[in-house]
Formats: structure tokens, sequence, C-alpha cells
């Protein structure tokens, strides 16, 4: 008995540790969105004198985060969008049908997972620029190049995630659907994806949120034009000063979106996430 009460303890002690490393950053960029600057450069409190919703008003006027917020809207929706739909095709075709070349495919679009994505930096760039020189299509600084970037990392992922998903569903719903007289595409769109809903939806969460934050892509893909958010918030630091209450006050803005999206599929993602067959 002691030593379950003490283990006990021991755990409560861990996870409340656990949990200030992940809220005390969090309070301190939200009790920094609220003090002046002044009060931001002097020694950190953890209240401010002074509260002030001024910062949320500035944040729109010192840089141009409307159009960095429209660029990023526009790249990670398009991006999410065809990930999802492109890895639904292909992972439905490496589940249901047989076909010389469906597991080294497999294995091929699972081992891009295992290289960091600043390999591919230099590649694509190479590729973007040989593009624009033949073909003349821009890509460098558009927002079809950062998609088609974004789309080399969600992809394979989706594709691996789904497929054990429609792995997982029972054939015989697809073959009593056509024996209804529904066709293969049919039986696709009626049977198999709305019990893959809860995979699809976690596929999705995890394409937006991979485009939403993305740094590094970013900053060499994009122009003044094209420029996302994760991009822009290094706008309110110049080489004389940061203004350190609007960048804080602008993550949180910038953090809504996902905020407010994961609320509202969270009953699906943790039943994507979890779920592991179809009962």
């Amino acid at each position: 008995m002691l030593e379950t009460r003490g283990f006990r303890i021991l755990r409560t002690f861990g996870l409340l540790g656990l949990s200030a490393i992940v809220i005390l950053p969090l309070y301190v960029v939200l009790i920094t969105s609220v003090k002046r600057l002044e009060d931001v450069r002097g020694l950190f409190t953890w209240w401010p004198s002074t509260i002030t919703l001024q910062p949320y008003l500035d944040i729109w006027t010192t840089v141009p985060l409307a159009d960095y917020f429209v660029n990023s809207l526009i790249v990670t929706v398009s991006a999410t969008f065809f990930s999802v739909v492109l890895a639904i095709m292909a992972a439905y075709a490496i589940s249901r049908f047989e076909f010389k070349g469906a597991r080294t495919f497999s294995l091929v679009v699972l081992s891009t997972q295992m290289f960091p994505g600043i390999l591919f930096l230099l590649p694509l760039f190479l590729i973007f620029t040989q593009i624009e020189r033949t073909v003349g299509l821009q890509l460098s600084g558009s927002y079809l190049g950062l998609i088609l970037t974004y789309l080399t990392f969600s992809l394979p992922f989706a594709i691996w995630m789904l497929t054990g998903f429609f792995a997982s569903i029972p054939r015989a719903l697809e073959e009593a659907a056509m024996i209804d007289g529904t066709g293969r595409l049919g039986a696709l769109i009626r049977v198999v994806l709305p019990v893959a809903r809860p995979g699809i939806v976690a596929v999705s969460v995890y394409c937006f949120i991979t485009a939403w934050g993305e740094v590094l892509f970013a900053s060499v893909l994009t122009n003044s034009s094209t420029r996302t958010l994760a991009i822009g918030l290094r706008s309110y630091a110049s080489q004389n000063d940061v203004y350190w209450n609007q960048l804080m006050a602008a993550s949180v803005v910038v953090s809504l979106p996902v905020l407010i999206g994961f609320m509202l599929v969270q009953r699906h993602l943790i039943a994507g996430l979890s779920s592991g067959s179809v009962k």
C-alpha cells in the first residue's frame, strides 16, 4: 500500500512537472501579449501592472499580417486538399488492387519519411529553377511552388496512414454496394470514405499543421507578395528594435485557426489516431 501510494504521489508530481513545462511557455506568450512594450523591456513579471489589448490592434499595422494570413490560408488549404485527395486515391489502389510493384511503391513512400526535410531544399530549388528556365513556369516565389513543396512532405505520410485504414475496412461492404448497382467509384465515395472518416480527418489535420507552421522552405521559396505567417512573424523584429508584445500577440492570433480547427474535429481525430480496425 505504501509503495502504491508513493508511486501515485511520484506520478502526480511528474505529471505536474510535465504540465508546467507545457503550460508555462504558453502563459508567458499570453501575458506578454497584453503588456506594454516598455513593460516587456524591463524585468519580467508574472503579472503586468497594466493590461492592454493595444498589441492585438497594432499587429495589423506594424506588418501586413492580414496579407500573410491570406497567403498561409491559400497555401495550407490547397496543400491539405490535394494531399488528402491524392492520398485517398493512392491508398485505395494499394489496399484494394493487386499490381506489380505495389509493395515496392509502399516501401518507397514510407522510406521518404526517414530523411530530414532540409535534405530536399536544394534539389527542389534547383528543379524549380530548371523548370522556370525551360518551361517558363514560375515556381519560386509563387503559391504553386510552395504547395508542391508541401505535397512532398505530407503526401507520403498521408498515403501510408490511409492505406492502413482502407485495408482494415471489409471488402464485403463495397461488394454489397456494387451488387446493388454502385460502381467502384460510387462504392468508394458512399461506403469507404464515410467509414474511413476518422482517418481522413487525422490525415487532414496533420497536413494542415505541417504546412501552417513550416518555416524553412517558406523562407526560401516565397517573396514579399507570397510570404506566409511563419515567415511574416519575423517582421516584428527589426535592426533597431523587437516588438515583443506584438510578436506574442501575433503568435496567439496565428495559433487560433489551428486551435479552433482541432477543437472542432477532436472527436474524429482521436478516433482516427486510435482506431486500428473496423468492427
